[in-house]
Formats: structure tokens, sequence, C-alpha cells
């Protein structure tokens, strides 16, 4: 049982080791992928640490023993909070763009995480089969943001409509951005989308229980209803089918001349008539493979230094 604990948080900080982000005991036990009382896991980080199996810094632990990841982290903090409440007034105002149902702020900034490079990334929920309509007309005004330079405020980059809640690929990666997605716009369609999505749970069964506690801003809902209505026939159907298709087309086209972003990674689109989202082989497998290498890492560890303390029990009974 307690060799498990061990494994547990020399798992989960492996994998934000890979975005050099330290944790702290709190935010460990939330992401443990088994249930661990605060004085349990207390005694567990204190003997990885006596086992230089794991490092502390200030109110973090990290894989790493290098003490400016504390300073970084809390630059990265101080940074996300101007971009984060900037984030929620952007999507006021995305909101009112037609079809859209709710918005959630995802990528390094629902992790309460920025840089000078940092994206504002937003997770799409959109009407029932009305996705690619709505997906095309805030896209269109993404291209215009180009002109003043801020388009790395609007990284719309993944959308499901109402009938397609649940995410598909269940993994750590996955249940990590749902963990921390936060819910901006759209409370009754979010907190849908998180009890369809309890799945993750058994990932981390000591996250507590989603719910949206968001704002609607009604000023332009008017503008809004009234071009759903326009597009609430067949020419609606058509419209959106073949805006699928069109996209799908021109993605494709993207991955087969390996095209890259201007971050330098290839571009890739996973397309569906209830999703858009990027493909996850590009980034995604690729975080997947490098956290399984890392943990077989320090498994084998563990292993050596169990097996090196085994004529001294104590460690192990101090923490039981």
């Amino acid at each position: 049982m307690q060799e498990k604990l061990n494994s547990s948080i020399l798992k989960i900080l492996a994998y934000f080791d890979l975005f050099q982000y330290p944790l702290s005991a709190e935010e460990i036990q939330k992401f443990l992928d088994q249930k661990a009382g605060a004085a349990q896991l207390s005694a567990t980080l204190d003997w990885l640490v006596l086992q230089r199996l794991i490092f502390p810094h200030g109110d973090w632990y990290s894989l790493r023993s290098d003490s400016r990841i504390m300073e970084e982290r809390r630059l990265k903090n101080d940074q996300a909070k101007p971009m984060l409440a900037l984030a929620r007034r952007i999507s006021g105002f995305l909101f009112h763009f037609p079809f859209v149902r709710g918005i959630g702020i995802s990528g390094s900034l629902s992790k309460n995480c920025a840089d000078s490079n940092t994206d504002i990334d937003f997770f799409i929920i959109t009407r029932k089969n009305r996705l690619w309509i709505g997906r095309t007309i805030m896209h269109f005004f993404k291209k215009l943001t180009f002109l003043t330079g801020h388009q790395h405020w609007y990284c719309m980059n993944y959308y499901i409509d109402e009938s397609a809640l649940c995410i598909e690929e269940k993994n750590i990666f996955t249940a990590v951005e749902l963990a921390t997605l936060l819910p901006v716009q759209g409370k009754p369609v979010l907190d849908q989308f998180f009890k369809s999505n309890n799945w993750i749970m058994s990932y981390f069964p000591n996250q507590p229980e989603r719910t949206a506690i968001t704002v609607q801003h009604p000023g332009l809902l008017s503008l809004k209803k009234m071009i759903e209505y326009l597009f609430n026939n067949m020419l609606g159907d058509w419209l959106d089918n073949y805006l699928m298709r069109l996209t799908t087309r021109r993605w494709k086209l993207k991955e087969d001349q390996f095209e890259l972003n201007i971050k330098g990674n290839r571009m890739g689109l996973r397309t569906g008539k209830h999703y858009s989202k990027p493909n996850p082989v590009f980034f995604q497998e690729r975080i997947l493979s490098l956290h399984r290498i890392r943990f077989i890492e320090l498994q084998e560890k563990l292993q050596a230094v169990l097996r090196l303390n085994k004529d001294q029990p104590f460690f192990l009974k101090e923490i039981i």
C-alpha cells in the first residue's frame, strides 16, 4: 500500500516535470491516482525527500534539485494573474458569437501558469449540429486579430458540440486538462460537460466535484439569437456540413505538407461532425510517451531505494 503511494506521487510529479512545474502537497493530493489523507501524504513526501527521489522547494516539490524552479513557478503564477483577468473578459465577448453555449479557459493558463509566450487557449462548446458554422465565424474574427497582433489572445483550438460532451481520449493528459479547465461562460452546458466526464475520477479520485460558477453577459445576445434563427433550417444543416468538409480538406493539406506553427510545432486538426480538436498525435502522444519513459525510470530508482533499505524497515514504519 505504501509503495503504491510512493509510485503515485512520483507518477504525477513526473508528469508536471515535463513542463518544469513543481507542485504543492495539496496539488499532489488532488492528482494522486489513489485516495490518501493529508497526514499520510506528508509523511510519504518526507520519506521521498529523505531518499532524494524528490526535492522540496519552499511550499512545492519537484523531481529537480535546482532551486530556480521555485522562482520560475512564482514568476509564472504572477504573470498568469493579469492574463487570467483578460481571458475572462475575452470569454464574455466570445460568448456573444452564434451557437456558442459554453467556454472554458484551457492550456497552461488554466494551471495558473504564464510567461511572455503564453497563448490564451479557449475550450468551446457549441449548439448541436452547428459547430462548424460557429467555429468558422469565430475564426474569421480571429483572422482580423492578426492585424493588431492580438491573435495569441484568441486561441480557440478545441471545439465540441452539445451532443459530444464526453471526451473520447481517456488518459492522464486529457484527465489533467479536464481537471484544470476553468469554466467561464455557459453554466448549464458546462455542468453537463463535467458530469459527462466524471471518468477522470478513476485517474484522480481526490478531485473535488466540478461545477461551473460562471457569469453570462447578455449585451449582444439579441443579435446572436437572430443569426442563429437564420440558420435554424435545412440551409444551416447544409452549410455546417459544407464548412466541416472544407476545413477538413484544408487541414489535411497542412498535415501532408508538414506545416509548422509559429512555435515550431507541427500543425494538425482532428475533425468530425461534433468536434474539432488538435490532432493528438502531434503533442498529446508525445507528452504521454515522454511521461511513460520518465515514470519507468523513477520506478526503477524507487525499487533500488527500497531494496537498499530492506534491512532498515524504520524508514517505512515512520510513514505507515
